[in-house]
C-alpha cells in the first residue's frame, strides 16, 4: 500500500524559503487546472508522491510534473507553467505591464501603456489607463520575475497617495469620465498588510490568486490568453525577439505568423507552434 504523502509529515520548501507541509490535495488541483484529463492527473500524482524526500523544492516538484505533463500533451504542459511563464515576462517589467492592459482590453476596457497624468502636487507616469462606459481606471503594475517575493504594504500605500493626487487634479477639470478607481495588480502575491490597507483605503487588488476565482490565473484562464511565454515549443531567444515587438499574447501569433516568419522558424515548426497556441487560446479555425 502507497504512503500517502500528504499525512506522512513531509515537509517541502517552497521559493520564498518557507517551509511548509506538502499537500497532495494543492498538487492534484494545480495538475487539474492543465485541463488534463483525471487518470492522467491520478498518474502523474502517484509518480511524483513515491519520489518525494524530506526537503524536496517545490520547484523539483514543479519540474517533475511538467516533465510528466509534456509527455502527455504538450498543451497541458503550457498551461501548468502559466505561473512560471508570467515571471518570463521580464526582467523589466514592460511586457507584464502590456498584458495587463491585454487582460483588460478583452474584459471590453479601452487601454493605453505608459500614460503621464498630472497630480495636483506632481505629474505621474502610470502603468495602465483603462477607460469603460464612463469611468477611468488607473492600474499600477507590480512585477517581480523572482519566485517568493510578496507585494509588501508598502506598494497599496504609494499607489493610494498617487491615486489620490491624480483624481484631485483630475476631479478639479472637466473630463468626459470619472477616475473612481486606483488598482494595484502583482504577478506574485499580497501580503497580509497589504491585502488589509489596500482594501480598507478602497484600492482594487489583483494578485495571482486574489480575488479568490477572479485573481489573474483565473481571468487568463477564462479568457484564453497566455502570454507567448508559456509556449514548450518556442526557445528563450525566440519569446524575447517577440516580447521586444510587443507581441505578449499567444493569440497575437495567430494573427501574426509573419513574426514567425521573420525568425527563420520552418515550415513544420511553425504548425506545430500554432497548433499549441490555438489549442491554448480556445481559437475555433
Amino acid at each position: 500500500m502507497k504512503q500517502d504523502a500528504s499525512n506522512s509529515g513531509i515537509s517541502i520548501i517552497k521559493s520564498s524559503g518557507e517551509r511548509v507541509k506538502f499537500s497532495l490535495e494543492k498538487l492534484r488541483t494545480s495538475l487539474s487546472r492543465s485541463g488534463a484529463e483525471k487518470e492522467v492527473v491520478n498518474r502523474i500524482v502517484d509518480v511524483v508522491r513515491d519520489e518525494l524526500y524530506q526537503g524536496i523544492s517545490t520547484k523539483e516538484i514543479y519540474n517533475r510534473a511538467f516533465a510528466l505533463l509534456k509527455k502527455e500533451k504538450r498543451y497541458y504542459a503550457s498551461k501548468y507553467k502559466l505561473k512560471k511563464a508570467i515571471y518570463e515576462l521580464g526582467p523589466t517589467g514592460f511586457p507584464f505591464e502590456n498584458f495587463i492592459a491585454a487582460l483588460l482590453k478583452y474584459s471590453g476596457y479601452e487601454t493605453k501603456v505608459g500614460q503621464i497624468l498630472q497630480g495636483i502636487c506632481v505629474p505621474h507616469e502610470i502603468d495602465v489607463v483603462a477607460h469603460k462606459n464612463a469611468d477611468t481606471t488607473i492600474v499600477e503594475c507590480k512585477f517581480h520575475s523572482e519566485e517568493g517575493r510578496n507585494c509588501n504594504v508598502k506598494v497599496p500605500l504609494y499607489i493610494a497617495s498617487r491615486f489620490k493626487d491624480v483624481k484631485k487634479h483630475w476631479d478639479s477639470k472637466p473630463h468626459k469620465t470619472s477616475l473612481n478607481q486606483g488598482w494595484v495588480v502583482t504577478n506574485t502575491r499580497f501580503t497580509k498588510d497589504a491585502l488589509q490597507y489596500g482594501n480598507c483605503i478602497g484600492l482594487y487588488l489583483l494578485s495571482w490568486d486574489y480575488p479568490v476565482n477572479d485573481g489573474l490565473k483565473d481571468r487568463i484562464d477564462r479568457l484564453g490568453l497566455y502570454p507567448i511565454t508559456v509556449s514548450t515549443l518556442l526557445t528563450k531567444r525566440e519569446k524575447q525577439f517577440l516580447l521586444t515587438r510587443d507581441v505578449v499574447l499567444c493569440r497575437d501569433l495567430i494573427g501574426d505568423v509573419f513574426y514567425l516568419d521573420h525568425l527563420g522558424i520552418s515550415e513544420v515548426r511553425k504548425t506545430k507552434i500554432l497548433n499549441e497556441i490555438k489549442q491554448l487560446c480556445h481559437h475555433d479555425e
